[in-house]
């Protein structure tokens, strides 16, 4: 099992600044797999970026490419996500996820465990 705690929403103007913190307890070793996925009201929950417990490469959904920073610090057990030049569309419930048996980190549907998710409100 392991637990997954987010913290570092809030609220930005668009063209702000936000990072987001996901520490996975509770769990020896550390998962496969860590992602962050978003939910707004009436949408389906996207995965927008995913990244490896081991290795270099990183997964992102088009629409934060270029913006969206993933990263890790493996001693911690913890996953960022570092979102710069937000959007107002960028909005959401954000949900840090995480595998612990699939390395398939860019498949989204391999996540199983969630954490509670911290709210990104981005203003024009």
């Amino acid at each position: 099992q392991v637990q997954l705690v987010e913290s570092g929403g809030g609220s930005v103007q668009a063209g702000g600044t936000l990072r987001l913190s996901c520490a996975a307890t509770e769990y020896t070793g550390g998962p496969n797999c860590m992602g962050w996925f978003r939910q707004s009201p009436g949408k389906e929950r996207e995965g927008v970026a995913a990244i490896p417990r081991v290795g270099i490469s990183t997964w992102y959904a088009d629409s934060v490419k270029g913006r969206f920073t993933i990263s890790r610090d493996n001693a911690n057990k913890t996953v960022y996500l570092l979102m710069s030049s937000l959007k107002p569309e960028d909005t959401a419930m954000y949900y840090c996820a995480a595998t612990l048996t699939s390395w398939r980190c860019g498949d989204w549907s391999e996540y199983n465990y969630w954490g509670q998710g911290t709210q990104v409100v981005v203003s024009s």
